[in-house]
């Protein structure tokens, strides 16, 4: 099923589109949640929850509009509720259900920063999405993203400072 024909046959509520559309940005969404709720478990609950928000407001999607991005949106809501809602301790699963490409010093600094700043970098650089489709995520202008964005980045800074042995004993040697 092609793209413009997708989108429409998903607003339509036809059960193949749902599928092409979970097939398409399902493995997406799901790194996303994870990288916000920092529990796989919790990411796949999240992503499961984000299709049936999708599937039941599927009428207010606007064709023409990034299907990806509004998909993001919704995800980035049920996460910030599931948050909310289960005051979650994140990133306290276990090392081996995080990536394996993060050092343990990076996940000690981002368990210290709100899951909406979390959103944000991941967005932002592994990603590399710009201000303006963060924009339409996190449902915030550009210009109050780039400013989370600059102090997200510095908060993490300091607190990978703090976390890293290796900055530690420099700071003492001084």
């Amino acid at each position: 099923m092609k793209l413009y024909n997708l989108e429409a046959a998903f607003q339509e509520g036809i059960e193949e589109a749902l599928e092409e559309v979970i097939h398409q940005y399902g493995h997406a969404l799901l790194r996303y949640c994870h990288q916000i709720l920092c529990d796989y478990h919790e990411a796949q609950d999240a992503v499961q929850m984000t299709f049936l928000k999708a599937y039941d407001q599927r009428k207010s999607f606007q064709p023409g509009t990034s299907m990806s991005a509004w998909l993001r949106r919704i995800a980035y809501t049920t996460c910030i509720d599931l948050v909310r809602k289960r005051k979650l301790l994140l990133f306290e699963a276990p090392s081996h259900q995080t990536s394996d490409t993060m050092s343990e010093d990076c996940r000690k600094a981002l368990r210290k920063i709100s899951a909406s700043d979390r959103a944000l970098l991941y967005g932002r650089i592994m990603e590399e999405r710009s201000y303006a489709e963060l924009s339409r995520i996190h449902n915030k202008s550009e210009a109050a993203l780039r400013k989370q964005f600059e102090r997200a980045k510095k908060a993490m800074a300091k607190y990978l400072k703090e976390t890293n042995e290796y900055y530690a004993r420099l700071e003492e040697q001084k």
